[in-house]
């Protein structure tokens, strides 16, 4: 099990940003956790405008401070509102790098950050500072885009049975305690292509079918009861004949889920500064919150 103990939310201050730090508020409480609020005030810019200013350096220091006032009305607020332990951060950098240091800093067991919501503009969230933050850290990211109202209470996790399976399915138990777990895996048979166009019979391909459908469900159940869910808290999916990052965007449709939670890669993913095919889709076609959850190797 998966005790969250600090919580890192990135902020810009904007709409979506606020979205996140509101969550991230939300689990903080839930978890008894404190929670440090942090912003990147653009190194790059601020030289930039050096030079316009020809070097002076009063309107750079009021432009942090601006930002560093902001950002501590609104820890103050947050901490008020839910009762909790809040700490503010306003560092200059790259924005990536900056959350990535304070994150380590603090030892977070989970970053928060805004994405763009979805819609016409969803796919800019790809390369946006949400995504580089998943690549550049080691630790979670929850990335917000729907408004807070409630607890999650329906999750989705695609289980590819990799190394990524289980820390995503625990740290979505440890984000989302009492929600429903859809769990999906998409059943592949190896070369059925080419079997079908050997004249392999289909009631074969199906028998290999049924045992892929029976040993994944056996894989799912293995999961759930290692990440303490019970029976009645998990709904195992099997689709077949369907891109997995399709599967997964239609489920969560369907079933209305509130967050989708899966790894940077899966099985097939070969460079470690790359998300994997699948996740990259569900990020930027899915409507819901994602988490993206950290590989545990075994020590």
């Amino acid at each position: 099990m998966i005790a969250i103990r600090s919580i890192v939310a990135a902020t810009d201050l904007s709409a979506p940003a606020r979205r996140a730090v509101e969550r991230a508020a939300m689990l903080a409480k839930r978890a008894a956790a404190p929670l440090a609020l942090v912003q990147a005030v653009s190194g790059s810019a601020l030289d930039e405008l050096r030079r316009w200013l020809d070097g002076s350096g009063d309107v750079q220091h009021s432009i942090v401070e601006d930002a560093r006032l902001r950002l501590h009305e609104l820890a103050t607020a947050v901490a008020a509102r839910h009762a909790i332990d809040v700490v503010d951060r306003t560092t200059t950098g790259r924005s990536v790098e900056e959350i990535a240091r304070v994150a380590d800093e603090r030892d977070a067991d989970l970053i928060v950050t805004g994405t763009l919501g979805a819609g016409l503009l969803r796919h800019h969230l790809i390369g946006s500072t949400a995504e580089r933050v998943v690549k550049k850290s080691a630790r979670p990211v929850l990335m917000v885009r729907q408004s807070v109202h409630e607890s999650y209470r329906r999750v989705l996790v695609p289980l590819d049975f990799s190394a990524w399976s289980a820390p995503s399915l625990d740290i979505g138990v440890a984000v989302a305690p009492d929600a429903h777990f859809t769990l999906v895996h998409c059943i592949e048979i190896p070369f059925e292509g080419r079997l079908r166009l050997a004249g392999v019979d289909d009631a074969v391909v199906e028998r290999c079918r049924s045992v892929a459908r029976a040993d994944a469900e056996r894989q799912m159940a293995q999961l759930a009861a290692r990440a303490g869910l019970a029976r009645e808290q998990w709904t195992a999916v099997t689709p077949t004949g369907v891109d997995p990052w399709l599967a997964v965007v239609r489920l969560e449709q369907e079933h209305d889920c509130d967050l989708v939670v899966i790894g940077k890669h899966g099985r097939n993913a070969v460079e470690e500064l790359l998300l994997g095919s699948t996740t990259n889709r569900v990020i930027a076609e899915g409507e819901s919150d994602v988490l993206v959850s950290a590989r545990r190797d075994p020590q």
